[in-house]
Order: structure tokens, then C-alpha cells, then sequence
């Protein structure tokens, strides 16, 4: 998989998008939703993780679904954590990462991750700790993205100059092949496509920035984009124009796995 961006950039883009996050952060609802609705009738848990909790919306739906849970918000980025704890859902919000979970041994029944854990390198990283994290029997569901995100932004910028300007995801094979390795039971895995519309450029590019979202790729250009570039940019992209407006699509991955009892 090609290199993805370094995670203190990740943090500071995420915390500098707290205040905006929610308003434009309908498709993360969306997919959040979606997901709460796989988990298991079976997962009951006294104690669970939102793992990228962002501005908190999970760890409060969570928080209703399981009243009598004691729950843990972990973001990478403090400035979102900021945002969600006077907002409440969790006992506790926590910094920190994936790959390396501040928890101790078998601390939690779930572990519940909405649209985060595309910003992770080591994928493998992350299920070896939840399964460490995870008491036998728990869960872990996850939403995140796969090769094709945001293609045809990535195929507009490629016929302008052929850099990276749009962040790169690993490919649903390897989500396949890394949850079929993890030791934990898989229960169900599979990709949906998502297609948002957009009545001009400037409101995709837009949202990416108020999401945190935008490129943060290495490799990426530096510096401010040129006017013309951008007008190439937009003429790519309106080509690929629907009657719906300028088509955006998000490759999601669900995937839900059990610790082995």
C-alpha cells in the first residue's frame, strides 16, 4: 500500500476542524448509522471504546444503546476530544492511537470505530491491539475506506498533472486478507459504494477542508494551488458532471469481528 500521512498531521488537521466537523458531517452520520445497526443482538457490553470518536455523535448514540456501559471516547486529534467532552456520551476521552491503545488487556466488550481507521498505516497494528483489548467473546465494528474513494476527484487531478492531490486508502482485498489473519472471528466484512453529489467544486473541496479531511498525503504539492490549475481542475471534473451535480464517491468497508471466546 503506498505510504499514508504522518499522524501528527492527521491530528492537527482533525483538531483544527472540530468547530466544523458536524456541520458538514452528514455522509460520517450516515455510515455511523449504518454501522450501530450491525452490530450483533449478542453484544451487550459493560465497557466500551469509541475508537476516533471525532466530536463525540457515536460515543453519545453508544451511550443511549447502553445505559448501563461505562464508555471510553480515544481520538488521535486532543482538539476534537475538547469538543466532544462537554457534549458527554463517554466517562472518559482519552488521546491516543489505534495502533497502540492506552488500555490494558481484555478492558473492554466493544470496540466500536466509525470512519478512522483509513488514517492508520498498520492496519494488522490495529486488530492485534483490539484483539489484546478486547475480553473473549467482545466485539469490534468498524466503518472505513478502501481504494476508489474520491476517484473521480483523483481522475480529474490526474488529467491536470498527474500529482497527488487526494488522499490514498488501502484496497478492500487487503482489509480482506488482514481481518482473515487478525485471529478474531469475522463475522461480516463487506464494501458499499456511497455517491454524494455536489453542485459545483468548490463545495466538495469545501467540505473536505471543514471535515479535516483534505490532503494530507506525502508527496502532495506544497503551497497554494495556481488559478489555472484550478480552472483545469474544474473543467476535468465537469465532464463527469450527472444530472444529480458533480458526483463524489466514498468506497465504505463495514467490518465486524469477534474475539474468540
Amino acid at each position: 500500500m503506498n505510504e499514508l500521512p504522518d499522524k501528527r498531521q492527521v491530528a492537527a488537521s482533525f483538531s483544527r476542524a472540530a468547530g466544523s466537523y458536524d456541520s458538514v458531517a452528514e455522509l460520517q452520520r450516515s455510515v455511523g448509522a449504518q454501522l450501530l445497526e450491525t452490530l450483533p443482538p449478542a453484544c451487550t457490553p459493560q465497557r466500551w471504546l469509541d475508537l476516533g470518536c471525532g466530536t463525540g455523535h457515536f460515543s453519545r448514540q453508544l451511550a443511549g444503546r447502553f445505559p448501563q456501559a461505562e464508555g471510553v471516547a480515544l481520538d488521535l486529534a486532543e482538539g476534537m476530544l475538547l469538543h466532544a467532552r462537554p457534549l458527554g456520551g463517554a466517562r472518559q476521552f482519552v488521546v491516543g492511537d489505534a495502533e497502540c491503545l492506552p488500555l490494558r488487556d481484555g478492558a473492554c466488550e466493544l470496540i466500536f470505530s466509525s470512519l478512522a481507521l483509513q488514517w492508520c498505516a498498520d492496519f494488522a497494528a490495529v486488530l492485534r491491539e483490539a484483539r489484546r483489548a478486547l475480553r473473549p467473546g467482545g466485539w469490534l465494528a468498524f466503518s472505513s475506506l478502501c481504494t476508489g474513494t474520491l476517484q473521480e476527484l483523483r481522475d480529474s487531478w490526474q488529467a491536470v498533472d498527474g500529482r497527488v492531490h487526494v488522499n490514498r486508502f488501502r484496497s478492500f482485498e487487503d482489509y480482506q486478507a488482514l481481518c482473515a489473519a487478525s485471529g478474531l472471528q469475522l463475522f461480516s466484512l463487506r464494501q458499499q459504494a456511497r455517491v454524494l453529489f455536489y453542485p459545483d467544486l468548490r463545495g466538495l473541496t469545501g467540505e473536505l477542508k471543514a471535515l479535516g479531511a483534505h490532503n494530507l498525503n506525502p508527496g502532495r504539492p506544497e503551497g497554494l494551488t495556481g488559478r489555472a490549475r484550478i480552472q483545469a481542475l474544474r473543467q476535468a471534473y465537469e465532464r463527469q458532471r450527472q444530472p444529480g451535480g458533480l458526483p463524489a464517491t466514498y468506497q465504505v468497508v463495514y467490518g465486524v469481528l469477534q474475539k474468540p471466546r
